[in-house]
């Protein structure tokens, strides 16, 4: 168990606490914190928090209202569903009031006090904005599949409760996960979930598209432009106007490129190779990447400062073995699929089919699933069921 319990129930007076922090500027008020009270820990948004609870089991956690990715109650709700007897506290930063009416224990008002000396009890009352909070659901609607996608196992959960939150909003998405795990599908269902969703969704492969012609194909040209540039063009940045961006395989983006991507990221803009004109264009960012950014920072191979612009709400798509619960429902999916586009009767699988998909470790993820699947039904040719023979696993 994590030692992030400052205002645990529980706690012995010898024990070490600690809090989680999530706000617009956590640093400074988790400082206060732990110089009088606990080893506290910041989360720089509502995902960041989020995912810290996933992971480790806190005992309190405080939320700005003004989360700079996500509505703060939302979050809140979800940090409950995962969690029912972890205190999270709605904390006004700046005021030091609390925004909820769950007990407040007597080291929470102490740590109020220190972080806002100002606000002090008054006729034996705490200063609190008492809020009535919201009723928690007895079910998530929010864990409902996405569109296009099959599978209902917990870490898929998290992805369509993540990514159906998030679509809502304009916050940059970072999709993480190895190659062949979805992350282009959830970006389309994020982009489908959006209020873009009538507008387009471009798709960029940083690694398909060679250096010497990334820019014009990011930031379009104009007539005379370069040696070949018989006509002008619109770059993909500029054809996502309105809807959505999907930038994937971002951590091949050459260094030269990412800090002419950050530029627009900043100001909004983009200017075409051979014009004097910039034009504003309002687009919504997702990306997506197999590879480890951070250790790519470390490397001086990506932008720290992009990094952070891209990243404003990460999520983590999980591999094949770590949704194993998914794999039954996702081959007899594909199964059916290729069934109607070859305009066939339904096939089933064999039982010792399932036993050997599920006993598979499918290094190649959902992408390596699928192909397999169509194999076996092409083998499987005429016949109504799917036998372990019509499989070739390595």
């Amino acid at each position: 168990m994590a030692t992030l319990s400052l205002f645990s129930r529980e706690v012995s007076s010898s024990s070490n606490s600690a809090i989680l922090v999530s706000g617009s500027h956590p640093q400074s008020l988790c400082d206060t914190l732990a110089s009088q009270f606990c080893t506290a820990e910041a989360a720089r948004s509502g995902a960041d928090a989020l995912a810290r609870v996933e992971s480790k089991r806190f005992d309190l956690v405080l939320l700005d209202p003004k989360l700079p990715d996500l509505d703060a109650e939302e979050v809140r709700r979800m940090m409950k569903l995962q969690q029912p007897d972890l205190p999270v506290f709605l904390l006004d930063f700046a005021t030091g009031r609390l925004l909820q009416s769950e007990p407040v224990s007597d080291p929470l008002q102490q740590a109020l006090q220190a972080l806002h000396p100002a606000a002090e009890e008054s006729a034996g009352e705490t200063a609190l904005v008492m809020a009535e909070p919201e009723p928690l659901p007895q079910s998530d609607p929010l864990v409902e599949p996405l569109p296009d996608m099959v599978g209902r196992s917990l870490s898929m959960g998290q992805v369509y409760r993540l990514s159906r939150m998030v679509a809502r909003r304009d916050a940059s998405v970072l999709l993480e996960g190895e190659s062949g795990t979805g992350k282009e599908l959830v970006a389309k269902a994020i982009h489908q979930l959006s209020s873009r969703a009538k507008l387009p969704m471009v798709t960029v492969n940083c690694a398909a598209i060679p250096e010497s012609l990334l820019e014009s194909e990011l930031f379009g040209y104009v007539r005379g432009a370069f040696t070949g540039a018989v006509q002008s063009k619109l770059g993909r940045i500029h054809a996502a106007h309105g809807g959505t961006l999907f930038l994937d395989e971002i951590g091949e983006l050459p260094l030269s490129m990412q800090a002419k991507l950050l530029r627009f990221l900043q100001e909004g803009e983009v200017q075409r190779l051979g014009s004097p004109d910039v034009f504003r264009v309002d687009v919504r960012v997702i990306t997506a990447t197999n590879a480890d950014l951070k250790e790519r920072i470390k490397r001086a191979e990506f932008r720290q400062d992009l990094y952070y612009r891209l990243s404003v709400f990460p999520i983590h798509i999980p591999t094949l073995h770590e949704r194993n619960d998914d794999v039954i429902s996702l081959a007899t999916h594909f199964l059916a699929q290729f069934c109607r586009q070859a305009k066939m009767p339904q096939k089933t699988l064999h039982p010792s089919v399932r036993a050997m998909l599920l006993q598979y470790a499918w290094p190649g993820n959902v992408r390596e699933l699928q192909h397999a699947i169509e194999r076996a039904f092409i083998l499987a040719d005429e016949e109504a069921m799917v036998r372990p023979e019509h499989f070739l696993l390595q």
